[in-house]
C-alpha cells in the first residue's frame, strides 16, 4: 500500500509519531519517503540518532510549524500521503492559553488543507481525540473545529482525486499525558494516588492499534469519514489498583473542563453512524449512507446510540491491566507494595 509512496507525518517526533516510522519502517520498508515534520529540533536531533541517513535515507526531517503555511507547502512537494498528529493537547493549559490552542489546532488543521490542496497529496488523515466529542473543554472544542474543517475540505477538492479524514480515539496506553507513567512515579516514591472520581472511566488503545487504524483509514476511506475504534474502557480506580494495590488514594474531586467520563460518538453523532466489524464511522450529513455502507460492509447504529466510556461493553480490570502495563509501558513492571 505505502511502498513507493512518500509520507509526512506532522507532530512526527511524538509518542504517535516515532511507533508511527518504526512501523512503517518494518511494515513497507520501500517507502520511498518518510518526512518527519515538527518544531522541536532536540527532539528531531534525537530521533536522528535512531534513524542514521546511512541506514535510512528514505527519511527527512524537516524543522517547521503548522501555523506556518509556506513551510508546510514546501514540506508537501511530492507527498502522497499526510498524516496530522500535530497539536497542541494539555486541557487546563488550553483553558489558560486559548488563543495559542486555535492558533495551532484549527489554524494548523486549515494550513494543513491549503498545502494538500497546492499541492499533489492524495490522502490526508487527521488524528482526533475523544475530547472532540460534545466538547466542554478548550481543548475539545479546538479538536471538534478541526474535524469539521477536514471533513468538510472534502466540499472543495474539486475533482482531484484527494481524500480527508479523520480518526478518532480515546487515551493512548503509556503515552505522554497518560495516568500511567504518573501513578508510577507516584507511586515508586511512596505517595499517594490522586484520583479526581471514584466512578471515572476512560477509553483505552495501545500506540500500535493507533498506528494500525491510521493505516487501514489510508487504504480504505472514501474521505468525510470520523473513524472510530471499538476499545476496552477502564475506571481510573483501577490503574491505581493495578499498579501500587496498597497505596494510598486520595480523591481530589473533577477538575475543570474534565468529564467523568469520556465520548467519541455523541447520541446526535448516531443519526450519521455506521458500525463495521472493528470501527464505527461517523460520515458527513450531506451524503447517503449506501456507498458507505456497502464500502464498509457495514450497518446502521441504532437510534440513539451513544458510545462512551462509562457505558461501554468491554472492560478492563486489574490483571489484564498489569499485562497491559508490561507489554506497553514498562517490561519490568511488578504491582508496587
Amino acid at each position: 500500500m505505502l511502498n513507493e509512496k512518500s509520507i509526512l507525518i506532522t507532530g512526527g517526533t511524538g509518542s504517535f509519531g516515532k511507533k508511527f516510522t518504526e512501523i512503517i519502517l518494518n511494515k513497507y520498508p520501500n517507502v520511498q519517503r518518510l518526512v518527519i515534520f515538527s518544531r522541536d529540533e532536540l527532539k528531531q536531533y534525537e530521533m536522528a540518532l535512531l534513524y542514521p541517513e546511512n541506514k535510512h535515507p528514505q527519511i527527512r526531517f524537516f524543522i517547521g510549524d503548522v501555523r506556518d503555511l509556506p513551510r508546510l507547502k514546501r514540506a508537501c512537494e511530492g507527498i502522497d500521503v499526510i498524516i496530522h498528529a500535530a497539536a497542541l493537547k494539555h486541557v487546563p493549559i488550553a483553558e489558560y492559553n486559548p488563543d495559542e490552542f486555535i492558533k495551532t489546532n484549527i489554524g494548523g488543521a486549515q494550513n494543513i488543507i491549503d498545502a494538500a490542496l497546492s499541492t499533489e497529496v492524495k490522502t490526508v488523515v487527521a488524528l482526533s481525540t475523544d475530547k472532540a466529542a460534545s466538547p466542554i473543554n478548550l481543548y475539545g472544542a479546538t479538536k471538534l473545529v478541526s474535524d469539521k474543517l477536514f471533513i468538510a475540505a472534502n466540499n472543495i477538492k474539486g475533482h482531484r482525486n484527494l481524500r480527508f479524514s479523520v480518526v478518532r480515539y480515546g487515551n493512548v496506553m503509556g503515552s505522554r499525558g497518560s495516568v500511567i507513567p504518573f501513578f508510577l512515579l507516584k507511586a515508586k516514591n511512596g505517595s499517594k494516588l490522586p484520583i479526581t472520581h471514584k466512578e471515572m472511566t476512560r477509553f483505552n488503545i495501545s500506540l500500535k492499534e493507533g498506528v494500525e487504524m491510521v493505516l487501514w483509514a489510508i487504504e480504505y476511506a472514501l474521505g468525510g469519514e470520523i473513524f472510530v475504534p471499538k476499545i476496552p474502557s477502564y475506571k481510573i480506580d483501577t490503574v491505581a489498583t493495578a499498579i501500587a494495590p496498597d497505596a494510598k488514594v486520595e480523591y481530589t474531586g473533577i477538575r475543570p473542563g474534565e468529564k467523568l467520563h469520556e465520548e467519541m460518538i455523541t447520541e446526535s453523532d448516531s443519526y450519521n453512524t455506521i458500525e463495521f466489524e472493528k470501527y464505527y464511522a461517523i460520515l458527513p450529513s450531506n451524503v447517503t449512507k449506501e456507498r458507505y455502507l456497502k464500502h464498509f460492509s457495514g450497518w446502521e447504529v441504532p437510534k440513539g446510540f451513544k458510545y462512551t466510556s462509562g457505558t461501554n461493553s468491554m472492560w478492563i480490570e486489574v490483571e489484564e491491566m498489569r499485562r497491559l502495563i508490561t507489554e506497553y509501558v514498562d517490561p519490568n513492571f511488578k504491582p508496587i507494595r
